[in-house]
């Protein structure tokens, strides 16, 4: 009997759960009884709310768990089991009383938000775990409750925190399972706008951190959502500023690996080059010929490489200008630390170099920073790089280069230094070409020929972007072999838009389509007759063809020699009048590379090209602190980085060297280990060197053989 004291009811909260989960309507008075003694405890608690009370959070977890449901079925859980840790009290059990409950969940909302200041750390989390079990059974509100747990975050309570975080986020990722729900999603965005000015600097940062949460996991991925966070950009909060800051900074990494993993089907492959190329006598023209039309290949396929946006959320802001303008207000009037300075320089240049803005304010301010002394130089060159565009007047980019020009590229700095300032002025010039002035390249393009390597290779790449952009700006022996792209290429003037109402290159095809006309009959006549023999012999025929050197030299030649207006109305009939296929792009595309590879009409290939890195020619819409940073040479480590190498690279040598065997470790050396210690000049005038000196031919044979023999009889024990 004494084992069935234990099992009293209304003192065992457990075993009465479990037996109401069984039979609900057998035990309706102990739970009503136990539902009173909850109300009397709640009035109790209203005197004395800073008090703990364990007989109140027990009641608490036992009315969450038996509030409601048929006993017939297990109520399906929704949410996130770790919210609310499985205690003795709140097991498994059907919720089954919700005539009685219903105002349950509306009671502790109130004990809750009047309270929660004053209340007991422990009894607080009571009450926000049965809150949580109630939500995830479907019997409160999402909006309301949610409501409540972000004016919770105030609380001075770490675990409670964490608590309502992970909940939070849940909570909304299930509400959006299926579909979304835009008015929730809506109630709860405004809510956090209000959230985010909260005078609790803590609250504030969850709520932020909530919704970049929910922005990563792709829930609150539209626009209101960012437009939300650019107002925690403002913030007098350091904490909330910098997440803010870091939220548009960073790097989308889904949408890196898709650009990284698309095909590139259109563009002629290597292959197909090397069947262009391969068909004919081999020579050591031709094979220069397939090594340059290779390095072209690589340089368009980076070149038509989707642009990779580094996030996608400073697209979706509202309005860029207005946003931008009140950043640079802000990174003028700040005093935080430069770090954070930084961040905002970063931020606004990104929107500037994306958007295509006007903040002309923006280049005096960055330009006081660039000095080669100064802290993180380097990315302020990648700020200056990437807030340039072809919509900012020249003049205004000048000013800048002429900066970077005199405090970087002089011979009183280091060649580190100078490398730096010409990729700097290398990077902005290739995003406004107009900003370049023809005294300041002629200076730039002298160093081709100085002593550091790194300087010469950043002005070689310096000459090799303006033979693509504007090659009448450099000098006759800087300008390379013409092609036919570097006659066509020129600088637009000032906001001029170049709109073809064309496919350039198309005229290709109509050339392609005459030959075929005017040889069908010879290859008609020819298949044929292949066809017949083939099939007495195997049964089968395999058409294999190839695109000849020949071929493709006769279709450009054709090309060359047309006149250019001739080219564009051929071109314009072409796009006009027919579907292009995946294949006639192709071909329009090999037609263009070639361009790049035949020279001028009038011009002969006198000179070699001169090699050059191709490496930075990739340039997207951001640029990366490896374009202003890139050193073609390694530069010399100094005494302590080669010795802190060595020492890293050295292991433990115990194992290479000869352990000593005494039978007694405590004698002394012997004779033989005296010798190595004694004077060289004692030694070499002593009996036994001035006699092994003197020995015949046969003395030093039987010396050898007794040495071996010795060694052999020691080897054999």
């Amino acid at each position: 009997m004494s084992g069935r004291q234990g099992n009293k009811l209304p003192s065992n909260l457990p075993q009465l759960q479990n037996l109401i989960k069984r039979d609900p309507t057998s035990y309706t008075e102990e739970f009503l009884q136990q539902y009173h003694h909850y109300q009397s405890h709640v009035e109790i608690f209203t005197f004395q709310p800073d008090k703990p009370s364990k007989e109140l959070a027990e009641l608490v977890m036992f009315l969450a768990q038996v509030s409601r449901c048929p006993p017939s079925r297990r109520p399906e859980r929704r949410g996130c089991g770790s919210c609310v840790s499985p205690g003795p009290v709140s097991a498994q059990v059907a919720h089954c009383y919700p005539e009685h409950m219903a105002s349950f969940p509306q009671q502790l909302k109130e004990l809750l938000s009047y309270h929660h200041t004053v209340l007991d750390a422990d009894l607080r989390m009571t009450f926000c775990k049965a809150l949580i079990l109630l939500r995830n059974k479907n019997l409160i509100n999402a909006t309301s409750l949610l409501e409540l747990f972000f004016q919770l975050l105030r609380c001075h309570d770490k675990l409670l925190r964490q608590t309502l975080y992970t909940h939070i986020v849940t909570d909304i990722k299930n509400v959006n399972a299926k579909h979304k729900n835009n008015k929730v999603n809506t109630t709860l965005q405004n809510f956090m706008y209000t959230m985010l000015r909260d005078s609790n600097p803590t609250a504030a940062k969850i709520s932020l951190d909530v919704m970049i949460e929910l922005y990563r996991r792709n829930i609150w991925n539209d626009a209101k959502t960012v437009n939300v966070i650019t107002t925690g950009c403002f913030s007098k909060v350091t904490k909330v500023l910098v997440a803010s800051l870091k939220f548009f900074i960073g790097r989308d990494e889904d949408e890196k690996k898709d650009s990284d993993s698309e095909s590139e089907d259109d563009l002629p492959t290597a292959r197909d080059l090397m069947i262009r190329y391969a068909t004919n006598k081999k020579t050591t023209k031709r094979k220069k010929k397939l090594e340059k039309a290779m390095k072209v290949l690589k340089k368009q396929k980076k070149k038509s490489k989707p642009e990779v946006f580094n996030f996608s959320a400073i697209h979706l802001i509202h309005d860029p200008q207005d946003f931008a303008e009140k950043l640079l207000k802000q990174l003028e009037n700040c005093k935080e630390r430069f770090e954070v300075k930084m961040m905002l320089m970063d931020l606004i240049s990104r929107l500037v170099g994306i958007h295509e803005l006007f903040l002309f304010n923006f280049y005096p301010f960055i330009q006081r920073f660039l000095q080669p002394h100064q802290r993180e130089v380097t990315k302020i060159l990648l700020f200056t790089a990437q807030a340039s565009h072809q919509l900012v007047p020249p003049e205004i980019i000048q000013s800048v280069l002429m900066t970077i020009a005199n405090n970087f590229v002089t011979d009183k700095n280091s060649g580190e230094v100078m490398t730096v300032g010409i990729n700097a002025i290398k990077e902005i010039t290739a995003r406004c070409p107009l900003a370049m002035t023809e005294d300041l390249l002629q200076d730039l393009v002298q160093y081709k020929t100085h002593k550091n390597k790194n300087v010469m290779m950043s002005a070689r790449t310096l000459i090799h972007l303006f033979r693509s952009l504007n090659p009448e700006m450099l000098q006759k022996k800087f300008r390379g072999k013409p092609t036919e792209a570097s006659v066509e290429a020129r600088i637009h003037e000032y906001g001029e838009l170049d709109a073809k109402d064309y496919i350039p290159g198309a005229e290709v095809l109509d050339i392609e389509s005459q030959k075929e006309k005017g040889g069908t009959g010879e290859e008609d006549g020819w298949e044929s007759a292949s066809l017949s023999e083939e099939d007495n012999e195997d049964g089968e025929w395999i058409d294999v063809h190839h695109s000849s050197d020949e071929e493709q030299q006769e279709v450009a030649e054709k090309v060359k020699s047309m006149p250019l207006d001739e080219r564009k109305a051929k071109a314009a009939a072409v796009s006009t009048s027919r579907l292009l296929t995946q294949e006639d792009f192709h071909k329009i595309r090999l037609a263009q590379l070639s361009k790049e590879l035949n020279s001028a009409p009038g011009k002969a290939a006198k000179r070699k090209t001169i090699e050059i890195d191709d490496e930075e020619e990739g340039r997207g819409e951001l640029l990366s602190l490896r374009d202003i940073e890139h050193l073609h040479k390694k530069p010399k480590s100094d005494k302590e980085t080669r010795l802190a190498t060595a020492m890293a690279g050295k292991t433990d040598r115990k194992e290479f060297v000869k352990k000593k065997t005494r039978i007694n470790p405590f004698a002394s050396s012997s004779n033989k280990e005296k010798k190595k210690h004694k004077n060289f000049m004692m030694m070499r005038y002593s009996h036994s060197v001035r006699t092994k000196n003197k020995r015949s031919f046969r003395e030093k044979q039987l010396a050898l053989r007794d040495a071996l023999l010795k060694k052999r009889k020691r080897l054999l024990k």
